[in-house]
């Protein structure tokens, strides 16, 4: 029986992309956007600020490595704001339906920045659904790390980890999460998700 509800909150519920504002950076180049998404920006630095690392010590590092790059690295910090393109509706609407039938605990684990989550906790009223979210940067762990998993249960108090779902668009995070013998559903599209808790008799 499912208590427990877990969003991942990027890709799912909220729609943050760097490639839009940093194409307005480079005069609308895409390829000069996606070569300094890929090789500068990339995956790599922007995972360690998930893991805690502060900004202002990620900008200084890579414009040191590429000071010829550096109001680019400098518009990644100070347009991050722009890179929230907003909430994927279809989702939240199915988690207002789920907070609406008041038979779930809400729960997230969200690989994101410390200093730029507060931005999104403003923007959108209903992050307030969640008892309690584990944000990357804060905890200095990031998902598919199993040690974030192993943190999650403990604090979220989740004593039998089959009554609770993971939902999460990366299938790495959700392979780690299932072999804690948590209900893993990967993220495609509302569509689907709508299905797949219908299933499971949550919606």
């Amino acid at each position: 029986m499912i208590k427990n509800i877990i969003f991942d909150f990027g890709g799912v519920l909220i729609d943050w992309d760097p490639y839009p504002v940093m194409l307005k950076s480079f005069n609308n180049n895409p390829e000069k956007t996606r070569w300094f998404l890929d090789n500068i920006c990339d995956y790599a630095w922007n995972n360690e600020l998930d893991k805690g690392k502060s900004f202002a010590e990620a900008k200084k590092e890579k414009t040191a490595e590429y000071p010829q790059y550096q109001k680019y690295i400098a518009d990644y910090h100070d347009k991050w704001e722009d890179m929230l393109l907003g909430e994927i509706s279809e989702t939240v609407e199915i988690l207002h339906s789920i907070k609406k039938s008041n038979h779930f605990h809400l729960f997230a684990i969200t690989n994101w920045s410390a200093e730029k989550f507060p931005i999104a906790w403003t923007k959108f009223q209903w992050l307030k659904y969640f008892e309690d979210i584990i944000v990357s940067g804060e905890v200095r762990m990031v998902k598919p790390d199993k040690k974030i998993y192993t943190y999650a249960l403990k604090r979220f108090h989740l004593s039998n980890p089959s009554e609770s779902v993971f939902i999460d668009d990366r299938i790495q995070n959700i392979e780690v999460a299932e072999s804690f013998g948590i209900k893993g559903l990967h993220f495609e599209n509302a569509v689907k998700l709508k299905e797949d808790l219908f299933r499971l008799g949550i919606i």
